[in-house]
């Protein structure tokens, strides 16, 4: 039976190689969530100054981690953190066998960690049956004002808290240090989010602030100024995280 898979999505595995070793503990140094909290949970690796490299979801796997993250971005992901493992006995590979399933409702399927909207998904084996719904479930998303990955985000271009991570769970303020930890807390203790990520419609953008357009959605994601959204039909969640 066909079952409906993100293409674009790929399954990185974290799995403790010797006795003592823990994954969630390794990562945990590393990324901006909690990962001895409940997962699945949406998080991001950063730069030291807090801008985002990688976005992504940590799943829970017996005593692995697994991580759901951009297929384009998977290689690069695994590299970034094996750099970070340094003498660590955990191994780190690109699943190929997995992939990401996703639905807009579906019975005991976890929700999406960010907004109940965006619907569920779960990790499971790839076959050659699948059908590839990368892009009805990009037009769902884009149609709540969630934005995701490198397109959208940038590669060291946008700060954590700009691309909207409180508002959709993607931070822990009190878990301690991470990676670019510093300044995302600072961010959050003067409250001053200048600039957020927003979709717009295209007639609306604005070519020196769009990070990506998606003609067929008739959308595109820009970094705009706080005080430039006025006139904004904004999501529900990212309104209120302004006003």
């Amino acid at each position: 039976m066909s079952a409906p898979r993100l293409f674009d999505r790929a399954i990185i595995r974290l799995s403790p190689q010797e006795e003592g070793e823990d994954a969630r503990a390794f990562l945990q140094g590393l990324v901006t969530n909690d990962t001895q909290a409940e997962l699945p949970l949406w998080t991001g690796l950063l730069t030291p100054q807090g801008k985002a490299l990688f976005d992504f979801f940590l799943w829970a796997a017996e005593e692995d981690v697994l991580i759901d993250c951009e297929a384009t971005q998977a290689e690069a992901l695994a590299k970034r953190l094996s750099i970070y493992r340094l003498r660590r006995k955990i191994a780190i590979s690109v699943e190929p066998g997995l992939g990401v399933f996703w639905a807009a409702a579906a019975p005991d399927r976890p929700a999406d960690p960010r907004l109940p909207e965006l619907g569920v998904r779960w990790i499971g084996p790839v076959s050659e049956d699948d059908v590839d719904i990368s892009a009805l479930y990009r037009a769902h998303r884009l149609s709540l004002g969630v934005p995701e990955g490198v397109a959208e985000l940038g590669n060291d271009a946008t700060l954590w808290l700009e691309a909207n991570a409180a508002e959709l769970g993607g931070v822990s303020f009190t878990k301690g240090c991470y990676v670019g930890q510093e300044n995302t807390a600072r961010m959050n203790w003067r409250q001053k989010v200048n600039r957020r990520l927003v979709v717009v419609p295209v007639a609306d953008a604005d070519p020196a602030r769009t990070r990506v357009s998606y003609p067929e959605f008739g959308l595109a994601v820009e970094l705009r100024r706080v005080e430039n959204m006025a006139g904004l039909a904004l999501p529900a969640w990212q309104a209120a995280a302004i006003a």
